[in-house]
């Protein structure tokens, strides 16, 4: 049976490089496992970007956007556990039945990257999105939100409370989830433990507000722009290094008495700072390796500086279960205890590339594109 198509706006990126272009497309009726959602808000992530650039083999044309979240508007055939009315908040898909996703490890699912992030289709091969008949690149982390509506895979779908906002919660998906993940899921800070973040953008600040949610008792955020460490220290980081005017391994072998920081997240991409982070880990220290260099970046590590007990851990979004995760993120967001809004600066949908521009030049930290 020909299940019906719907009609919506999205924003294409015809080629790496090229702008993105709003224009009318058609979406396939959601299938087994799928729903219909309308968006209200999606955030723009560094992943949209880098995709766009072509960095990444996703089949161009097509639709990006991986941080939606919105109201359901009709499901398909086995979808039980949300409805529609509901409202929800998009994140990554995963195949459900590898070891790792049984496991509650579905960031690390068998089949995440053609899932999510370079297949452009569904599972069995067929698009969820075209546009004078012709399929474009879709299913973008199971969503493709960066339309008016999109057909979302049902573990992309996270039922979350109707009285928060959606603007206020669509960076969830991803950048939030990440950083707060490496803090909660793998660094999980001790009593008195000294955690470094390198780097004050979304993902890093993610990873302050979550640390200021532990028993660290020194959070130290890093970055080369002085407006983003003020709002790291009113976000809980008590001590922050400018990189521009001082030495990263000298201030944080001074802010640690020499002993070195027992947990780091390096969310900047940046092999040099990397390894500085790997430099200051104390004995039994772990880093957590959150940003994506261009693929086959080499970093060089010290091997006898590892053998007390360091550890260097890479992470995909968090390692979270989102279906656990992201609606305990909500009710913080709904308590105020994670002023997620600080980081939220919002764009009408049709300003799409403005935002892009802004994220690029630093002048924003999460742009949250409206409907």
């Amino acid at each position: 049976m020909t299940r019906r198509t719907t009609p919506t706006r999205a924003a294409v990126v015809e080629s790496g490089r090229a702008p993105f272009t709003l224009c009318d497309v058609e979406l396939d009726g959601p299938g087994p496992g799928e729903a219909l959602v309308r968006m209200a808000a999606t955030g723009l992530c560094h992943t949209d970007l880098g995709v766009a650039s072509g960095g990444l083999p996703f089949p161009l044309p097509g639709v990006l956007g991986h941080e939606g979240a919105g109201v359901v508007e009709a499901v398909g055939p086995d979808v039980t556990d949300v409805a529609p009315g509901d409202h929800v908040v998009l994140s990554f898909t995963s195949c459900g039945g590898c070891r790792n996703c049984r496991e509650g490890h579905p960031a690390y699912c068998a089949t995440w990257l053609p899932l999510n992030l370079i297949g452009g289709r569904r599972a069995d091969g067929t698009s969820t999105i075209s546009r004078d008949g012709t399929p474009l690149g879709g299913h973008f982390f199971g969503q493709s939100s960066f339309a008016a509506h999109a057909v979302v895979d049902r573990r992309s779908l996270v039922k979350v409370d109707p009285e928060v906002p959606l603007t206020s919660i669509a960076p969830l998906g991803c950048g939030v989830q990440t950083g707060v993940g490496a803090v909660w899921n793998v660094l999980k800070p001790r009593a008195g433990s000294t955690l470094v973040v390198l780097g004050a953008g979304a993902v890093g600040l993610s990873a302050v507000m979550a640390a200021a949610l532990t028993p660290a008792a020194r959070i130290i955020a890093v970055d080369r722009f002085a407006e983003r460490l003020a709002l790291a220290e009113e976000l809980g980081a008590t001590h922050t290094v400018d990189a521009t005017q001082a030495d990263l391994g000298d201030a944080l072998a001074l802010l640690t008495g020499g002993q070195g920081a027992d947990a780091v997240v390096e969310t900047t991409g940046n092999v040099a700072v990397l390894r500085q982070g790997a430099d200051a880990l104390a004995a039994r220290g772990t880093l957590v390796v959150v940003g994506a260099p261009p693929f086959g970046t080499e970093v060089a590590l010290d091997v006898n500086g590892l053998l007390p007990g360091k550890r260097i851990v890479g992470l995909t979004l968090g390692d979270s279960e989102t279906q656990t995760l992201i609606p305990a993120l909500v009710q913080l967001v709904k308590e105020g205890r994670l002023p997620l809004h600080r980081l939220i600066s919002t764009y009408p949908f049709a300003d799409i590339d403005r935002a892009a521009r802004d994220m690029s030049a630093g002048k924003t930290i999460k742009p949250v594109l409206t409907f």
